[in-house]
């Protein structure tokens, strides 16, 4: 088996993922939020990240890209995939009523694009109306 193909295997990119997700844990936490868990998990969907900052709710997809061009951003999400996230948000708060008068935001960070930093935070990068 060639080593390229190794390195392009699914538990390599589960491991580049948690590697994104701790980076973007870290830069979050430096920036002031506070993490409010990590992986949150329903049968519809999962979040990366769930934080808060200044009585925002701010639900994180990370995306861990360190081998794409930079046009690859503009792809980053499907409108699927950010209706599964939106429906998964939705489980949360309805599992943790504390935070149902919270605002909330979904926000994407990318992880290791070239030529962009380490972790290119965009917030509001979408919205339940899309």
């Amino acid at each position: 088996m060639s080593e390229a193909l190794v390195e392009q295997g699914p538990q390599n990119n589960a491991n580049t993922g948690k590697k994104g997700e701790a980076k973007a844990e870290a830069y979050l936490t430096d920036e002031g939020y506070t993490i409010i868990c990590r992986n949150w998990r329903t049968r519809s969907g999962e979040i990366d990240i769930i934080a808060e900052k200044d009585g925002v709710l701010v639900f994180c997809e990370v995306k861990t890209l360190p081998h794409s061009p930079q046009d690859t951003l503009e792809y980053v999400l499907s409108k699927r995939k950010q209706r599964k996230i939106i429906e998964t948000a939705k489980c949360f708060l309805l599992d943790n009523r504390q935070y149902s008068n919270s605002y909330i935001r979904f926000d994407v960070l990318v992880i290791d694009v070239p030529r962009y930093s380490p972790v290119y935070h965009i917030q509001n990068a979408f919205s339940e109306f899309i």
